[in-house]
């Protein structure tokens, strides 16, 4: 490679027909007053640090969950009916292998199985009528039509109405509380 081509953070190419050359890297570098739009060069400490923080990715980026969270109570008997389900597909595998072993264990194994089969889609039912039945407890956001709404709406208005009625005989005592006072001090 010509002297031309080669630049590094040492050298400094100006442009051609200046009369200025290239810097030799083993020349004396200038350590002198810098101008002040141009910071200093960093020590290679520093420069190892900085390049360690662009080089930094995080392992994962936070990001807003797409759906809302189950409700405790579905999410509980979702696990339960997972859970089961889980066990009944591995009393169906051993059921299975058993059988095919000729094992005296093969019987027993299916008719749990069987019942097994029966406590998993009772604990799939289990998590559908949980959901619905939050779902009508606490209301839907989303349907506008949503009863749920209606009855918290009434119960707010019953509340309201308590606090005034409870309000206004709080005022009544305290005005007639006095026995045998006329007027107020």
């Amino acid at each position: 490679m010509g002297s031309d081509t080669v630049t590094g953070t040492a050298e400094r190419q100006e442009a051609p027909g200046t009369g200025a050359e290239t810097a030799s890297p083993t020349a004396p570098r200038h350590t002198g007053a810098r101008a002040p739009d141009i910071p200093p060069e960093p020590t290679a400490p520093r420069r190892r640090a900085a390049a360690r923080e662009e080089a930094y990715r995080p392992l994962w980026i936070e990001e807003p969950a797409r759906r809302r969270r189950l409700p405790d109570p579905v999410r509980t008997s979702a696990v339960r009916a997972g859970l089961v389900i889980a066990v009944t597909l591995l009393q169906a595998m051993v059921a299975f292998l058993c059988t095919l072993a000729g094992s005296w264990l093969a019987f027993p194994m299916v008719l749990s199985s069987v019942a097994s089969t029966v406590v998993a889609t009772w604990a799939a039912v289990d998590v559908w009528v949980t959901r619905q039945v939050w779902n009508q407890r606490h209301g839907v956001v989303s349907t506008p039509s949503s009863t749920a709404r209606a009855l918290r709406r009434e119960r707010r208005k019953a509340r309201r109405h308590a606090r005034v009625t409870e309000r206004a005989q709080e005022r009544i005592r305290r005005q007639g509380g006095g026995a045998g006072q006329l007027s107020h001090p």
